[in-house]
């Protein structure tokens, strides 16, 4: 169907005579134009490609003849050999550059393919068309047979369209063949769930996800690998209770001590000369000196099936290496387990079958197997009874090096005790313990999982066994009768009960017994496309829980950058998922009603390696195009409300994590020191670094929490690249519309905060109030000017405003004098690079 030009009404006050040409052509460029403007499509959309008919292919000598004749000649070239062989014709739809739909190849149907796939479609897209475009699959790219351009406007009504459309060349000229669509949209306004939050025990958690929501469950949730005693942050829950701590590393290393049957590991990264266990004042029998590759040999001896997949990094990308991006002791993690009772795979990103050939490359070496899980086998609750049951951890928090740390994150003063043996400092050209600190301090969150979800983590590491790993290796737990089938942890009725949803990031190379056809994908709520299968839930779920927010979001994450559709410029960068510019829309409709709404958001000072390399520099100026296209929606919707008396940080705030330590006179000495002028020298002399947050969290309204592996990038959302896992979880009695909740999700986030800011405040228990938000960015501020100032201190706390200027009209710049980060001569605000691909860096 070509561009829409209805014809123009007749001018009531000549009736009888044909209005001027000129005026005909001013009303052609007046509709031309409205068809061209581009309108805001924020909600869903159900988009279902049917068929196409009458194509042609004028890369093919018979390209245009009959589709009797093209199968014939096709069948013919493909049996010999030669020529090209089977058509192979595939379609994707498009909202401006954003490609939100793929369906799968057809083979040998080169005038008529039938697909009658269903795409739902998460929309924030500003848009003038959706785009379905026919291409026909080559070993290396496609053929563009043509496209089908919908007006965004004939679909804003929210009628279903079902019709035929025209193809067109991208020269506007008429291909030959046409498609069949039908699509329709809702905005996100008519979502029963905009802006409710969990209404109530029969909240179904998220759609069109593989995993289903399941009640009943136990959830413990973890700030960094270890809680001292002397961390007892005074937080109020129902009843009275105080919130208490937990400890992951101390529950992990009790976990696998206490496994009769299985152990099974995921890791970007697992190291086997680390020590779970290392407070002195909390010693655990037969933990002493224990290595994670001890511990593990030891249960493998004992009968306990050890199953270990861990990412093998293939890559030749040596900007990568050379950026210390990558650092996973996969080689020696092999090596240790050879030859023991061990099951360790090292196992590529491998692409799932129906990609190019150029993105079988990309997948296989620029991308990781990023999910951390530990799942055991587990006593039931009060220990009574032989039968077992499935627990599992699922977070940020890989076992290895670098990791272990408290909510203190000493810099300098763990040197010679529990870091002796774990010093990691990825940010300096050669630093080590001998040179002294300052070490990279680590914030991360983690979880345990008990109850049915708990086995969904379960099943997704059978599925990625079952694709990379060794054959005859996995339990076969429905058979062991000591293990319990999958059932509640807790009663309904348990006001601290749990409903938890598992998610993840991953597709059919990566992931054995995924549905195959796109019907059936669709059902068990994954995406199919040129014979591949997605699943990307996570970036789904963070989606539904930002529409569904009341009052405020609070975000801790190691990246956040994408929405590259809605940027000033670069928007072809490919971050497309929509979760920044989902979070800056919730925001102005807030504002537009008249309601506070804040989000807050935590992030490292700079993504981890060396902070001047082209990598790091290249990904904050892709988080810096995300900040300014969020801080420009806010600042327009605070303008259009006439609201002058508040700023967009009111609303929307950023920062980072850092910590800094004066001198004692019994701290570790290193025996050499770092060179003179370089940026390890200047930390070590200012006492001073960043806290690296590698947390994947979101809370909303105290009632709901996303913890996983997951990065807000497009790596980590897309489903095709990176693997990932996450749950998302709330207690049903713990709900915002009881008023404010004070369940455990609450008492996390207050425990969080007393962390960062070393301190608590009345106003923590309103976070989207006005009063909160200037509180948090005050002690951001106060605790900014004491890292940055002239003589060392100890801080009081961690948090620190991240380091731009952010004007009233949105737009950022640097802060005075300080175009740079602290100790280093690395650009605050990033360098586009010219020469890594922004498939790496985003």
């Amino acid at each position: 169907m070509p561009p829409r030009i209805p014809h123009p009404p007749s001018p009531h006050c000549n009736a009888h005579h044909s209005p001027p040409k000129s005026r005909l052509l001013k009303t052609k460029q007046a509709l031309e134009e409205l068809e061209m403007a581009l309108h805001l499509l924020h909600g869903s959309c159900h988009v279902t490609v049917c068929q196409a008919d009458d194509l042609s292919d004028d890369d093919r000598l018979t390209g245009g003849a009959s589709g009797f004749f093209r199968k014939l000649v096709e069948g013919v070239e493909s049996a010999i050999h030669l020529g090209k062989g089977l058509s192979r014709l595939y379609a994707t739809v498009d909202m401006e550059r954003a490609r939100v739909g793929r369906t799968r190849i057809i083979e040998g149907e080169p005038a008529s393919p039938v697909w009658n796939e269903c795409f739902h479609i998460y929309c924030a897209y500003n848009v003038a068309h959706v785009v379905v475009s026919v291409k026909n699959d080559n070993p290396i790219g496609a053929t563009l047979l043509g496209r089908a351009r919908v007006p965004v406007t004939d679909i804003l009504t929210g009628e279903e369209i079902d019709q035929w459309y025209d193809l067109y060349h991208d020269n506007k000229e008429r291909a030959k063949g046409r498609i069949h669509l039908r699509l329709q949209y809702f905005d996100v306004t008519q979502d029963r769930c905009w802006g409710k939050g969990v209404k109530s025990l029969k909240f179904p958690g998220v759609p069109y996800t593989y995993f289903r929501h399941w009640g009943g469950c136990k959830v413990t949730l973890y700030q960094d690998a270890h809680v001292p005693n002397n961390f007892v942050p005074k937080i109020y829950l129902d009843g009275g209770r105080l919130y208490e701590p937990h400890r992951c590393w101390e529950d992990i290393f009790q976990s696998i001590s206490d496994a009769k049957h299985l152990i099974y590991i995921t890791g970007w990264s697992v190291y086997t000369k680390i020590e779970l266990v290392r407070d002195r004042e909390r010693p655990i029998p037969g933990s002493s000196g224990v290595t994670l590759g001890e511990l593990l040999k030891r249960k493998a001896d004992q009968g306990v099936r050890v199953n270990l997949l861990v990412w093998d990094d293939r890559t030749s990308v040596g900007i990568l290496k050379k950026d210390g991006l990558m650092a996973t002791h996969d080689e020696d993690t092999e090596g240790y387990f050879k030859d023991s009772n061990v099951n360790c795979v090292l196992c590529p990103r491998n692409p799932d079958s129906g990609l190019s050939f150029v993105q079988e490359i990309q997948i296989g070496t620029m991308f990781t197997h990023h999910q951390k899980t530990v799942i055991v086998d587990a006593p039931l609750p009060g220990g009574s009874s032989t039968q077992r049951r499935i627990v599992s951890f699922v977070g940020g928090i890989d076992l290895c090096d670098g990791r272990y740390d408290t909510q203190y994150h000493s810099l300098f003063r763990t040197l010679d005790t529990v870091h002796k043996d774990d010093f990691h400092q990825p940010n300096f050209e050669g630093a080590k313990l001998q040179t002294g600190g300052p070490r990279e301090p680590w914030h991360d969150i983690h979880s345990k999982i008990e109850g049915q979800a708990a086995w969904d983590v379960l099943h997704n590491f059978e599925q990625r066994w079952q694709k990379q790993g060794k054959e005859d290796k996995l339990l076969c737990i429905q058979e062991l009768s000591e293990i319990d089938p999958p059932s509640p942890a807790t009663y309904e009725n348990d006001p601290e009960t749990w409903h938890v949803q598992v998610f993840r990031s991953i597709d059919g190379g990566a992931a054995f017994g995924l549905p195959e056809s796109p019907e059936d994908a669709a059902k068990a709520g994954l995406v199919s496309g040129k014979d591949s299968v997605i699943d990307r839930s996570i970036q789904d779920a963070y989606i539904h829980a930002i529409r569904r927010a009341k009052n405020f979001i609070y975000i801790e994450n190691q990246y956040f950058l994408g929405s590259c559709s809605a940027w000033e410029s670069e928007n072809d960068a490919g971050c497309l998922h929509t979760i920044p510019h989902e979070l800056a829309l919730k925001i102005a409709s807030k504002i537009e009603a008249g309601e506070r709404f804040t989000v807050y958001v935590v992030v490292p000072m700079w993504p981890e390696g060396v902070p001047e390399s082209g990598s790091v520099q290249a990904i904050l100026d892709w988080m810096r195009r995300t900040m300014e296209m969020m801080y420009r929606i806010v600042s327009q919707a605070l303008q259009a409300k006439q609201i002058y008396d508040e700023s967009p940080k009111d609303y929307l705030t950023f920062f980072c994590l850092g910590n800094r330590e004066r001198r004692l006179g019994n701290e570790y000495l290193p025996p050499t020191m770092p060179e003179a002028g370089t940026d390890y020298k200047d930390a070590q002399e200012n006492r001073r670094f960043m806290i690296y947050v590698h947390a994947k969290m979101m809370i909303v309204d105290d009632e709901y929490i996303i913890i996983g592996s997951a990065n807000i990038n497009q790596r980590s959302m897309d489903g095709g690249r990176d693997s990932e896992i996450a749950m998302g979880a709330y207690q049903p009695y713990h709900l915002a519309t009881r008023g404010s909740p004070r369940g455990e999700i609450h008492g996390f986030r207050m425990s969080l905060w007393y962390e960062h800011a070393g301190m608590l405040d009345n106003s923590f228990l309103q976070p989207w109030s006005l009063d909160c938000v200037r509180k948090m960015n005050s002690i951001g501020d106060e605790l900014w000017d004491a890292y940055v100032g002239e003589t060392p201190v100890d801080l009081k706390g961690h948090l620190l405003t991240y380091p731009i200027a952010i004007s009233n009209d949105g737009t950022l710049s640097e802060l005075p004098g300080r175009k740079c980060f602290p100790d280093t001569k690395a650009p605050i605000l990033g360098t586009k690079s010219s020469t890594i691909p922004s498939i790496i860096t985003t």
